[in-house]
């Protein structure tokens, strides 16, 4: 009689419900299959409370996990085994029960701009006076405010396709939005993309992690640490560690206007350059910080040196004013 093994639990992979984050949870897994491809795969979706409320600004949030909370208590019971998320909306400090298990490749961080259908713009320069540029993300619109003063903002919620349906709408007041690159390029819908928004350009600071995923798993789940960090870059890793603990030294969620860059400059050397602006665009203190960079040890520390720089160059009254003038939400 053959010899029978066991087989082994399928991975359970959660995510949100979104599309993008569909595809991305796709790529994982698909990925995950070419290292592993003895195991089977399995998607969750749900849908988090920043899915659920599409009309409170980010902003007025606060530092909610808007993103994250609801998949966490999935994991720890056991439920799903990896959430794959943006690594720009995990909190920068996980519940005690969980740990960040990867970072895979990091895609294009920069934010873009989508101009809507049928009208001629192709940058943010050529906008006219008043134009109302959609965005709910107050990093994107407190940096714009203070290098195009002229235009207005106007939140903008949803997933991908829906914020596209809102700008092209005609009774929209909207002239134009603006994104992540990565998102729209996951989504196969790069093409709309009128203007990249780098910073060299005339363009914003991108946000921390963003362009990146974040492979969240249990505390102390060997196996899954093991599985997954064969899906790890070191470089995109570090740099991205090194952005999140700048953030968590500044104490920032995802709705404080915080902007970095992060370039490698040879082959060990990090160059981090990061902004905080108040919302209204009329205050900011702005740095550059380069160090060689090998270890999470150091990727830390460059972070957290580049949060004492600003601090002591005006950022920390920049970010109390702001959470002080936050509204409350219960």
């Amino acid at each position: 009689m053959a010899e029978t093994f066991p087989t082994l639990p399928p991975v359970r992979i959660g995510t949100r419900r979104s599309n993008l984050a569909v595809v991305q949870a796709e790529g994982i897994r698909d990925s995950l299959k070419k290292i592993a491809p003895d195991r089977s795969y399995e998607i969750e979706t749900l849908r988090t409370l920043g899915d659920r409320d599409q009309l409170t600004a980010l902003y007025d949030f606060g530092a909610k996990s808007l993103w994250t909370t609801e998949l966490e208590e999935k994991l720890v019971s056991g439920e799903i085994d990896v959430i794959v998320h943006c690594l720009k909306d995990m909190p920068t400090t996980l519940p005690d029960t969980c740990e960040l298990a990867a970072i895979p490749p990091r895609d294009d961080p920069w934010d873009a701009l989508i101009v809507k259908s049928g009208l001629n713009y192709t940058s943010l320069k050529d906008l006219p006076e008043g134009a109302v540029v959609g965005t709910s993300s107050v990093r994107r619109s407190a940096q714009l405010r203070r290098l195009y003063p002229y235009l207005r903002f106007a939140n903008i919620r949803g997933n991908v396709e829906t914020r596209l349906a809102k700008l092209d709408n005609p009774d929209s007041e909207y002239t134009c939005m603006v994104m992540s690159t990565a998102g729209l390029d996951r989504v196969g819908l790069k093409y709309r993309i009128n203007q990249y928004l780098r910073s060299k350009d005339g363009g914003i600071f991108y946000a921390v992690g963003q362009g990146a995923l974040g492979l969240e798993i249990r505390k102390g789940d060997k196996k899954m640490q093991e599985l997954l960090e064969q899906l790890a870059d070191n470089k995109s890793t570090l740099a991205c560690l090194a952005e999140r603990s700048l953030m968590r030294t500044l104490e920032g969620g995802c709705s404080v206007p915080i902007g970095v860059e992060t370039e490698w400059i040879q082959s060990d050397n990090l160059k981090m350059t990061a902004l905080v602006v108040s919302v209204d665009g009329s205050e900011s203190v702005e740095d550059s910080l380069e160090a060689r960079v090998q270890t999470v040890y150091e990727a830390t520390a460059l972070g957290k040196e580049m949060a004492a720089r600003l601090i002591k160059a005006g950022a920390e009254a920049i970010l109390k004013d702001i959470n002080i003038n936050r509204p409350s939400k219960s």
